[in-house]
């Protein structure tokens, strides 16, 4: 909308100055009412289909007729009038709506202005000469500017076109990188599930379990322990539940260090399970919090699974600092299993994802009858983002 008003500026205000020109000119009254006529044709022209020309190549092609014969009507009555080209021109180009178009819009004016001026100065030798080469000079100025604007519009519409290209594959990306960080936040939700809330749940089991045996057996006071084991690990349960929710932290080490919560989680074990826990732990405090969390739940998870699978009497956890890297082994005198075979269960394969997210690495070694020993690694130095 402003660059048609512009146009409007620039066609009535040259119909109007024109007019003026010519009334001033004193020219013959049927130069004066044929210039007059012919101009107030190219403006009802303008008023009419300029505002539809950019939206209809119809409207488009009859404004840009209209014009050139307007003005080679013009100069026909008055040579003064050719000075309408300095409209006629920019107007085909701009509304053209291509090079070829724009040429041919082109040839259509020059060709108009040429036979106004051999109706008006005639048609002898000198004023054909003359007419020749003022509107020649005027189509290749017209064509000169004309093709630059034209290559500098293409241009600016393919650049355009690109930032919009751009535009929508950034907002595609983004749209993935969104997805992907609610997959990914998806799937560390999963393994703290798993590896905190699920493993209460799994001792809340077996504790209760264990206390309906008791009582079966008439064993009171060690049922009334097992039942306030049972509170303990539903308030812990609960505990880590309400922090999942409301914060989305990582659990189980808030406010201590690794040793201590790794001392922690054998107490516990040992008190759910009666298994023999020891534990012995170094303080690691050059290792960042993701490792800590990372290497609390692999022993969280390997405990679980001494519980639940090796039949174990007794089980050692150790965190040491060796080499450049924080080793936590857990060790127990259960059955073991054939590692081989079943290297996808107990939990191995989301410990082996967690110690990868952090350049760490996981070992196993097991046998049917010999116990296992899982031992997980992590560098302790500071590593690159």
């Amino acid at each position: 909308m402003r660059t048609l008003g512009w146009w409007h500026v620039a066609v009535v205000g040259a119909v109007v100055v024109l007019g003026l020109l010519l009334v001033a000119q004193g020219e013959s009254t049927e130069a004066l009412l044929g210039g007059l006529a012919s101009m107030a044709v190219l403006l009802v022209s303008w008023l009419l289909l300029g505002p539809r020309a950019e939206a209809s190549p119809a409207a488009a092609t009859a404004l840009l007729v209209s014009v050139s014969v307007s003005i080679g009507v013009a100069t026909g009555f008055s040579p003064s009038l050719a000075v309408l080209q300095c409209v006629g021109y920019p107007l085909v180009w701009f509304f053209a709506g291509g090079t070829r178009k724009g040429l041919l819009g082109n040839v259509l004016l020059v060709t108009a202005v040429w036979f106004g001026f051999l109706a008006s100065t005639g048609t002898d030798t000198r004023s054909v000469l003359e007419s020749t080469i003022t509107c020649g000079l005027s189509a290749a100025l017209s064509l000169g500017l004309g093709l630059w604007f034209t290559r500098v519009y293409r241009r600016v519409d393919e650049r355009q076109q690109l930032i919009d290209r751009l535009e929508a594959t950034q907002a595609q990306v983004e749209a993935l990188s969104r997805e992907a960080g609610a997959v990914g936040e998806r799937e560390r939700l999963v393994r703290e599930i798993h590896d905190t809330i699920a493993q209460d749940l799994t001792g809340l089991v077996l504790t209760a379990q264990l206390g309906r045996q008791e009582l079966a057996d008439g064993d009171v006071i060690a049922a009334s322990e097992r039942l306030a084991i049972l509170e303990d690990t539903a308030r812990q349960a609960l505990l880590q539940t309400r922090s999942l929710v409301v914060s989305g932290a990582a659990l189980g080490i808030e406010g201590q260090s690794l040793a201590e919560s790794l001392r922690r989680l054998g107490e516990r074990f040992r008190r759910e399970t009666g298994l023999l826990v020891s534990v012995s732990a170094d303080d690691v405090g050059s290792l960042d919090r993701d490792g800590q969390v990372v290497l609390m739940r692999c022993a969280q998870e390997a405990l679980a699974n001494v519980r639940k699978h090796a039949g174990a009497g007794a089980a050692t956890v150790s965190l040491t600092t060796r080499g450049g890297e924080a080793v936590l082994v857990v060790e127990d005198d259960g059955s073991g299993f054939d590692a081989r075979a079943r290297t996808s269960g107990f939990g191995l394969t989301g410990m082996a994802e967690r110690l990868a997210l952090v350049d760490g690495r996981l070992t196993l070694t097991t046998n049917p009858g010999g116990g296992t020993v899982l031992e997980a690694r992590l560098p302790v130095l500071q590593r690159s983002t």
